[in-house]
Parts: structure tokens; C-alpha cells; sequence
């Protein structure tokens, strides 16, 4: 009988060989004889080896960030070895920021389930490297739903190599996977929600100028009351879940899946307050997969104010048309309406929580702006059980934060309750849900419940006489960062 090649590389493509081949002396022809008591089994190494498995790595999409570095076989396993992009220089921060990632992966010339391992090889370069403990790597097939992104319980984060990895096992089809920090928000999206705004009946879209790469700057203008109050959004465009904030709350404001129907709080807020709305303050950044700077690589949450001085040689002016016309824009914008109320919506890539930073370093932090606060913050956390109070960063002492800091500069130029609105990137402890985590359709869902909160301290605003009818439930507290000693 003759021997045929086609024949043994079938039968070593499955994982359990049977049958051994050998040669008669005598009859110097091959003949195959059954032998169970040498079965063998043919190990995942050389599995990939007879498969020869393509890799393909790719982020050139909306917000894609990831490189290929290298593949290896290590432990009988292919390992993809992914490089995180940085974000262009920052000149005042003086550093190349990174954390924010997005890529698509192909694994082709596979004819079974294979089980791969990713690794962020760059990960311990990343701004906030210990951040990454107690993250977990998103990933979808359909990238642009965002209910179908959901989280790798597996990933890990090796401290002493900087590297992140998780695993995944691909179908037999090959079919393509993303994996991300967090599920995207593209640029597509946003643009669709505007649009969607425009059609509103109550609403007014106003482009406030444009950004270095010659996107608009959108503005939507909602209600008719006296207070004015300013939400801003995605500041930092690798804080994905900020737009799904922005998207959530008017969709909530204009009934925009609803039929344009709208609840009652909704008929208060807006007789209460004229809202300015910016879903994203750097549709750059969001579009070129940066973690915190706009196109020419200005992190906008520190271009409010100029900072430093001649005398010390380290003067930085700020906002400008040619380094931060997004920040130039929408202060312009602000200084025509005035403010009573601010948040700045952002997501932290450390604490589990979601959580108010504060103006407390601020010169004009005064008992009516910590009594606001504490009673904002209050009526959210009982709107939203997602909200909550005691965990925040260390609040600044009076006189020593930041005023190029956004929500400080807002608080202190216009004497208002500001304050800077973090989201997690990891689950939120507060409700955990270890699958999808802290994600795009929670976020929209906290958006949607800021209302009650503004309503409540709306009358106050202004108020300088006594604030005491809040109640003690309602007092301001003290946050700490240090949330696993309470």
C-alpha cells in the first residue's frame, strides 16, 4: 500500500493519533498496524505550528490605538505582544501621555477553537501605571454596539515586567475581535446624537468655533430658566465613558427615544435652568486615539488659565487659538452667558467609583460653595446609588489647587458650585457587575440622573443667606482616595 502524505497530515491535525506506521522487513512495503497502547497525544505547540496561525493587528479606526509588536509562542501558547500609542507631547506637562487603547485582532489559517494571550508589552510606560491593578481589558465583535462589549476577568497586570495581558480564544472562522480600555464612543456616534439634537423641538446646536483638525465645536442650548448651567463632556477624549454621560442625559432632557415626550423633572429642570451642553471638548483627540491631549497635544483640562510667570521663565499662556482653541471657544462662550452651575464630566482610570472632585482649593471656597456641594452630591448618591460620597481625590487646601484645572477655574471665575464628575474604568465598587463592569450604557444612565440633584440645590445657587434647610443627610463630607480603609 502506498504511503501518503495528505493522509498523515490529516491524521495529525487532530489532537488524539491512534495509529502508528512502520515497514515490513520482508515485504519492504509499508503496512499499518493498529497499536492503542502507544497513543500519543500531539501537543498544542506543534498544533500551531502545523497551522501556522496569521496575526494581524490593526487600530486604523475611529479612536484605534495599538501597534504590533511582536508574536511568540511562549508556554505552548501564540502570545500577540501589543504596543500602546502615545499621546503627542504635552509642552506644559513636559510628557508623552499613554493609557488609552483600541485594536482589532485577526487570527487567521486556524482550523479550531485557539486560545490566544495578549500582552500590553508597553503597559508600565503608561501615565497612570498602577492604575492598570484590578482593570479589566473590554472586548466585542461588534464594535459599534456598545451592550455587546464585555470584560476580561482574566487580565492581569504584572508590576514587575509592565505588562498587562489577558487571553482569548478565537473561533475557527477567525472572526475579528476588539479589545479596548473601555467601549468606544466614536466620532460617527457623536455627530449621529447631534444630529439628533438639531431635529429636537427646544433644543439649539451652535458650533462655538472649530479645533486644530477642523471639527466643530457643538454646543447645545436646552430651557428657559434663569439659572445657567454648563455640563461639559470628554475633555479628555480617551474617557470614553463621558459622551455615553452627554448622550444620556439629553437624551433624557429632549425625549430623544421617546417621541420628544419628556418626564416631568425634566418640565422643572428646564423651566429652572438654561443649559450649555458640550458632549465633547476634543473631538481630536477622540478621533486620533489619544488618552488626555488634543490634536496638537494639549491636555485641556490645564489650558484654562495661563500658568507660571515670566520672572521664573516657566510663563505659559493659555487657552490659545493655536494651541487649545477648544478651551479658547467654549470660556468665550461662558463669559457671554455666565455660570451658576458646572460640571466637567471625566473618567478616572484609579479609583472604582464614581465621584465629585470639588473646587476646595479654590481662594473663594466659602461655606455657601461647600454646603452646595455637599447637598448636590447628597441628592445624586440617593437618585443613583452608582453616585457616591466619602471616596474622591484629597481635596486641595483653600487657595492652593489649580485654577488652569477646568472646574477650578469655572468655581472661581464665576463664584459657582463646580465641580469635576469622575467615572471608573474598572467596575464600580459601589454596585459591581464583574462581567460588563462600569460601561457605556451606565454611564448614559448616570448622565440621565443628574437632574433631581440640580433641581434640588437650583433655588440656592445664588443664596447667600442661610443654607441649613438642606439638613445634616444633605452636609458636605470630607472625601478621602484612601477607600480601602473605610
Amino acid at each position: 500500500m502506498q504511503f501518503h502524505k495528505r493522509a498523515f497530515h490529516l491524521a495529525a491535525a487532530s489532537t488524539l493519533l491512534r495509529s502508528t506506521h512502520s515497514f515490513s522487513p520482508a515485504a519492504r512495503s509499508p503496512i499499518s498496524v493498529l497499536a492503542p497502547s502507544r497513543t500519543f497525544a500531539i501537543s498544542s505547540s506543534t498544533l500551531l505550528k502545523m497551522m501556522n496561525p496569521s496575526v494581524s493587528i490593526s487600530s486604523a479606526f475611529d479612536g484605534g490605538n495599538g501597534k504590533l509588536n511582536k508574536t511568540e509562542q511562549l508556554d505552548d501558547q501564540l502570545t500577540v505582544f501589543v504596543d500602546i500609542q502615545k499621546d503627542p507631547y504635552t509642552e506644559l506637562e513636559k510628557m508623552y501621555h499613554s493609557q488609552h487603547f483600541s485594536f482589532r485582532s485577526s487570527i487567521k489559517d486556524i482550523d479550531r477553537a485557539t486560545t490566544v494571550r495578549y500582552v500590553l508589552a508597553n503597559a508600565g510606560e503608561a501615565s497612570y501605571p498602577s492604575a492598570w491593578e484590578g482593570s479589566t481589558t473590554f472586548f466585542s465583535n461588534s464594535p459599534s454596539d456598545p451592550s455587546s462589549w464585555l470584560r476580561k476577568l482574566d487580565t492581569s497586570y504584572d508590576k514587575n515586567t509592565g505588562q498587562l495581558s489577558w487571553t482569548h480564544t478565537h473561533d475557527s472562522k477567525g472572526t475579528s475581535t476588539y479589545f479596548s480600555y473601555f467601549p468606544p464612543y466614536s466620532y460617527e456616534r457623536h455627530l449621529s446624537l447631534i444630529s439628533k439634537c438639531e431635529s429636537a423641538p427646544g433644543a439649539m446646536v451652535e458650533s462655538l468655533g472649530q479645533t486644530l483638525d477642523g471639527r466643530e465645536m457643538e454646543c447645545i442650548k436646552i430651557g428657559t430658566g434663569e439659572k445657567i448651567c454648563w455640563i461639559n463632556h470628554r475633555q479628555h477624549p480617551g474617557e470614553n465613558m463621558a459622551e455615553f454621560y452627554a448622550e444620556g442625559l439629553l437624551t433624557r432632557l429632549l425625549g430623544l427615544e421617546s417621541g420628544y415626550a419628556v418626564d416631568g423633572q425634566v418640565h422643572d429642570v428646564l423651566k429652572m435652568y438654561t443649559f450649555y451642553i458640550v458632549p465633547n471638548m476634543c473631538p481630536d483627540g477622540s478621533f486620533r486615539g489619544h488618552l488626555r491631549t488634543n490634536a496638537g497635544g494639549q491636555n485641556l483640562n490645564r489650558e484654562w488659565c495661563s500658568s507660571g510667570s515670566e520672572e521664573n521663565g516657566d510663563y505659559y499662556e493659555a487657552p490659545t487659538l493655536e494651541r487649545s482653541p477648544e478651551v479658547y471657544h467654549v470660556l468665550k462662550k461662558m463669559d457671554e452667558t455666565g455660570v451658576d452651575a458646572f460640571l466637567d464630566i471625566h473618567g478616572d482610570e484609579e479609583l472604582p467609583f464614581n465621584f465629585l472632585a470639588g473646587s476646595e482649593g479654590c481662594p473663594n471656597w466659602s461655606t455657601r460653595l461647600e454646603t452646595l456641594h455637599g447637598a448636590f452630591l447628597a441628592k445624586y448618591s440617593k437618585t443613583n446609588s452608582d453616585m457616591q460620597i466619602p471616596v474622591a481625590y484629597e481635596p486641595d487646601e483653600k487657595g492652593k489647587g489649580k485654577l488652569n484645572v477646568c472646574s477650578n477655574q469655572i468655581a472661581a471665575r464665576y463664584d459657582c458650585l463646580a465641580a469635576t464628575l469622575e467615572m471608573p474604568f474598572k467596575d464600580c465598587m459601589s454596585n459591581p457587575d464583574p462581567e460588563r463592569g462600569w460601561n457605556g450604557a451606565r454611564s448614559a444612565m448616570l448622565g440621565s440622573s443628574v437632574l433631581e440633584a440640580l433641581v434640588y440645590v437650583g433655588p440656592y445657587l445664588r443664596e447667600d443667606g442661610d443654607l441649613t434647610a438642606f439638613g445634616e443627610e444633605y452636609a458636605y463630607v470630607k472625601p478621602t482616595c484612601d477607600y480601602k480603609s473605610l
